[in-house]
Formats: structure tokens, sequence, C-alpha cells
């Protein structure tokens, strides 16, 4: 972002209450936390549930905030300060709304290629594969961890610029027509749906509303122009397609799949006709739970590449798990699509390491293995961390820490027994069900003959920690999963000191 006081108070219908020192003097960055203030930020008043970001206005002048909205009227010491420090202040009626319209202000400057991507599962994931293989070649900003509400979206526009040549925006969505609203002002070139799953099912009350909220981005694209990257192996593909009209609006759609049944469908030879796909074959783990697999890409315009037909490369990611390699497929399509070369795109999906909290391997310091998986968790991201886990080469014991999973509504316990029952078909050596929800887990591995002695629930992560210490030994490995709200990643954090 670049944009002096005058054009900020004007995009946000704010009024000038101290005018700037240098009122050509640009804004160049969005930070609501006082704490971490840089020069040259606009920094914004939100309240909280604790405190009032309004009563933090003088230490972001004093951290050397060029400018700063509010939403009370500041008093005179404050006035004096911005003065002195040669800072704009700004009234707005809603600071998060403000935000809002500065990136819709903002985003007619951006002339790299912008890419909204959501999806049930994979979110986060799926960005920063997109965001380190586009970053090999191109500029590119994207959504800081998984800034995906209505905050982090227009951020991540505002922390772009008209040289930035890639943005990549993830978007969350709750329910019905957010997905539609965030597109309004983010004006999405291109759009990546990870995959539709039982996520937000509380809200949305069936699957194909969850397909039909995530057909909205999609559907945002521009006619004739846009692009669409949706998910081949997914069940929803085709109603995703149909409900965002992509054949009618003459939207190009490209198709990545990474499930086992890709090499069966001959993406080859229908390349030409349905257009341009990405695809893995040969996939298999290493004995870290690492995938290796063979990347296929056809169907994209040759011109801009030098090279023709079906090309193909070996690949082997740092990400564990199968489903990871869907997520680096749906990175590759998106930077085919782009212009890279198939070899560089394997090269930079080789690279890229996992974010902390998801699928995180760390040692602790009694030698055992913790695979920190404690941000959030869905029934398809657990069913697939806990396959994970059982793909590792585990000397000692495999032990499943598992917390509750939220946003599931009138299906949550079915939900919670299903991951019980996968629990009890692996070969998992302790299972620790930590939480209210979680009883059901438990109950369902007891119900589907995992012996008792094998199975505990606890309420706490205090309680977790209890059954775990002396408990976990060398050459054990656990994994740690539950829904943000939980609180398990202290259960990491006891662990691993």
């Amino acid at each position: 972002m670049r944009l002096n006081a005058k054009q900020i108070a004007y995009a946000t219908g704010g009024t000038l209450l101290v005018e700037p020192m240098d009122p050509r003097a640009l804004v160049t960055d969005v930070c609501w936390d006082s704490r971490q203030v840089k020069e040259g930020d606009l920094y914004v008043a939100l309240p909280g549930e604790r405190v009032d970001g309004n009563q933090f206005v003088a230490k972001a002048l004093q951290s050397g905030a060029a400018a700063a909205l509010v939403t009370l009227p500041i008093d005179e010491a404050t006035r004096l300060l911005a003065r002195e420090m040669g800072a704009a202040v700004i009234e707005v009626s809603d600071g998060a709304a403000a935000i809002t319209d500065l990136a819709r202000t903002w985003r007619p400057y951006l002339r790299g290629k912008v890419i909204g991507l959501s999806g049930s599962t994979g979110k986060t994931t799926t960005k920063n594969l997109v965001r380190d293989v586009l970053s090999a070649r191109f500029t590119t900003v994207a959504t800081v961890a998984n800034q995906n509400n209505e905050l982090g979206v227009p951020r991540t526009i505002l922390a772009a610029n008209p040289e930035t040549q890639a943005v990549v925006v993830e978007m969350g969505m709750r329910g019905a027509g957010q997905l539609r609203s965030l597109c309004d002002y983010v004006r999405p070139d291109w759009a990546i749906l990870t995959n539709v799953g039982d996520s937000h099912i509380e809200l949305l009350g069936s699957k194909d509303n969850i397909a039909r909220a995530k057909a909205e981005l999609p559907a945002c694209v521009p006619d004739g122009l846009g692009w669409a990257f949706l998910n081949a192996g997914d069940d929803y593909f085709d109603f995703v397609s149909e409900q965002a009209r992509l054949e009618q609006r003459h939207v190009t759609c490209v198709r990545y799949d990474g499930t086992p049944e890709a090499e069966a469908k001959n993406y080859a030879a229908t390349a030409d006709e349905a257009g341009p796909v990405v695809w893995a074959e040969d996939v298999h783990l290493d004995n870290q739970g690492r995938p290796q697999f063979t990347l296929h890409a056809a169907g994209f315009p040759c011109i801009a590449y030098g090279d023709e037909g079906c090309l193909f490369t070996t690949c082997t990611l740092t990400l564990r798990g199968l489903h990871n390699v869907q997520n680096a497929c749906a990175a590759a399509a998106v930077a085919r699509a782009l212009g890279m070369p198939l070899d560089q795109i394997a090269q930079a999906l080789e690279a890229a390491q996992p974010e902390a909290g998801r699928q995180e391997v760390l040692t602790a310091a009694r030698g055992f293995t913790v695979i920190n998986d404690a941000y959030n968790a869905s029934p398809d991201s657990m069913r697939a961390a806990l396959n994970t886990l059982c793909s590792m080469d585990v000397r000692g014991r495999r032990i499943a820490v598992l917390g509750d999973m939220g946003e599931l509504g009138d299906y949550a316990q079915a939900c919670h027994v299903g991951v019980g029952e996968v629990v009890a078909s692996l070969p998992i050596d302790y299972v620790v069900c930590v939480g209210t929800l979680s009883r059901h887990i438990a109950q369902a591995a007891l119900d589907c003959g995992m012996p008792a002695t094998k199975v505990v629930q606890v309420d706490t992560v205090a309680g977790a920690l209890g059954q775990l210490e002396g408990f976990v030994e060398a050459n054990d490995a656990v994994l740690v999963k539950a829904s943000h709200s939980m609180g398990l990643n202290r259960v990491v954090e006891g662990l691993v000191i």
C-alpha cells in the first residue's frame, strides 16, 4: 500500500483530526497491534474483547506509525504527540470497515495476478505452497499465517504493491455469501478451491450447501478471462464447476489431482479437450511419511514455455502425508499456468517447509518425536494426520493425542465417532482423547475393539500431560491434533521441553 493521509481519509470517509507534517508522505502497511507497529505503518485502533485499541494510539505513534485511524476522540496530549511525530490522526466510525474500504480503494492499483484461495481443509498449507513456488520466480505477497478473515483478507491486499507479480489471498468462510462479500473487493483474477469437506457444517447444514458457498469464489473470477483451479479428485468437482457456471462464462478450468486414483484417469489423453491438468503418479511415502511422486502437467499453452505436450518430473516433499500431494498439485497447477517450468516447480515444492502447528515434526529433549498438528482439525484432516503418523517408520510406539473438533453442530458426535473408528483400525499403540466431544473418539475406539489399556480420556490439557509424563519414551512418536480452541499447543510445549 502507498497512500497518503488525505487519500486514507477519503477512502474511509474519515475526518483528519491531525494533519501530517508532510502531506505527501505515504503509509506503507497496516497494523492493529501496537506492539508490532513499524516505521511508516497505519495503526488502526480496533476494539478488542479485553482492551480497546484507542488506548494505544500514543504508543503506536511513538513506535513510528505514520498515521492512526481512531474510532474515539483523542485527547490533547495525543494530538500534541502526533504533531511532534509528524503523523496524521484520522477518525472513522468503524475501524474494521475502514480496513476493507482501504483494500477496496487500493485493489485497482495492483497489476499482478490476484489469486483467491479457499476450501474446507488444506487452505493454509496450499496457500503456503503456492507462495513458496511462485516466490521462486515472481515477486509474491501472500496471506500471513491463517489470517483469512474480514481483517486478514484486506490486509493481504494492502500488503501488495503495483510491482507485486502475484498476490495469494487465503479466504476463510463461515456461511453462505461470505466469500462473495470478500470477492467484492478482492476481485480475484484466479481462484483455487482445495476441496469440499465437513468444516462449517454446523452453520450450513449439509455438504451440498458447503459446496454452494465454496463455489462463490470461482463464481467471482471474471467472465472470459478468469481461471479456476479445482480439485478433480474431490467428489464435488462437477457440482462446484456447475454452480460457478465456469463453462457458460468461458472461465478456464484447470484440474489438479493428487489422489491415488489419478493415474487411472488418463488425463494426458483428455487434456486437449478438457483443458489444462496437473496430476501425480507413482505416489508413495518414504519411511518418514514424506510423499515421493511423479508430477505431470498437460494441456497448458506451450508457447509460454518453449515446450510441448505432457511433461513430467519427480518430486519429493518435506511435508508429510499423502494428502499433501493434492496440495502440491494445486500449487504446481497455478505455477504452470503462470509459465514456470515443471522442474523449477518441483524444486520449489521440495524446498517448502511446514508451518508451525501444521504437521510440524519436533524432537523432544527426551528423544521422542512430536508431530505438532495442534493448530486446527476437521474430520478429514484428523484422518489424514492419523494415517501420516502410521506411515512413519517409528522404532517405539505411536501415540495419538486427539482433542475436540469444532463447528460440527449436530454432526459432532458422528464425526468424532468416525475418528475413533479410524483410530481403532490403525496401528496406534495409545490414544489420549482430550475434551468433551473427544469422549466419543475414545468410546468408538473401544467399541471397535481397541483394548481399554490403550485408550485414555481426559478433560484438560493438564490431564493429558499428566497421562503422558513419564509414559512417553525415546523412539516413540506422538501426534497432537485438535481444533485450535482446545489449546493442545500447550501439550506440545509440555512434551518438547
